[in-house]
């Protein structure tokens, strides 16, 4: 099948199919007119990394998902520590994130919010400290 196809099939588009073909994480066989030729395996890994990628996945943790998918000796337990690393990586972002909007929500708080100049927003991102 083309690419338009596979990118249909696959719900990505056609430039980030042809990029990860030019990462070698797709390897799609050329036609004798030198198009793509993408496979129902081709198409089911390009799905493989699109669910990968919503999940968060790096490429890189993408290219160690797909080489566990393809080696039919992996222990799960591989698999596991792959997926397990990505949830500790998520709660970090989620601790940080919920810091952020702490920190934005006091300042906002301390923000008269009027026709008045002074503001403690600004103050804090300017780095002055209030008296």
């Amino acid at each position: 099948m083309n690419i338009g196809t596979a990118s249909e099939q696959a719900n990505l588009p056609p430039k980030t199919i042809r990029y990860y073909e030019e990462i070698g994480l797709v390897a799609p066989a050329r036609a004798g007119n030198g198009y793509r030729d993408y496979s129902d395996n081709d198409v089911h890994r390009l799905r493989f990394l699109q669910r990968s990628r919503s999940l968060g996945f790096t490429i890189d943790e993408c290219r160690l998902l797909l080489s566990l998918y393809d080696d039919k000796n992996r222990a799960s337990a591989d698999v596991k520590a792959v997926a397990l690393e990505k949830v500790e990586e998520i709660d970090r972002k989620i601790a940080e994130l919920q810091s952020l909007r702490d920190t934005l929500a006091t300042l906002a708080k301390h923000c008269h919010g009027d026709g008045r100049p002074d503001c403690p927003i600004i103050d804090d991102l300017a780095g002055e400290c209030a008296s």
